[in-house]
């Protein structure tokens, strides 16, 4: 098991950076990609980007360029950081966990999910 919990979303202007954490308990940390996903009242959960175990990213296009994803498995921690944050970028933001070296874009194959943290962009 994987305890994920979410921090550091909050409400930001347009234009503005944010820098949302997933901190992780339990079983060892390093063995797995994490995820981060978004998700808006009435839509679907998205992805919004991953890093591998070996610190490689990959972002789906919404947030290439604007966001960055690093970990520190010593610290057992992963953080999502955002700049030039857009309206649209507003949603609850979720970290997940798959016991896999690899990133994936579905939500399917992540095993461990963050309660989510609210990230609200006013224009």
């Amino acid at each position: 098991q994987v305890q994920l919990v979410e921090s550091g979303g909050g409400l930001v202007q347009a234009g503005d950076s944010l820098t949302l954490s997933c901190a992780a308990s339990g079983r060892t940390f390093s063995d797995y990609a994490v995820g981060w996903f978004r998700q808006t009242p009435g839509k679907e959960r998205d992805f919004v980007g991953g890093i591998s175990t070996g610190g490689s990213t990959y972002f789906k296009d919404s947030g290439k360029g604007r966001f960055t994803i690093s970990r520190d498995n010593a610290k057992n921690t992963a953080s999502l950081q955002m700049k030039s944050l857009k309206p649209e970028d507003t949603a609850v933001y979720y970290c997940a966990a798959a016991l896999t070296s690899w990133i994936f874009t579905g939500r399917d194959n992540y095993n461990y999910w963050g309660q989510g943290t609210q990230v609200t962009v006013s224009s």
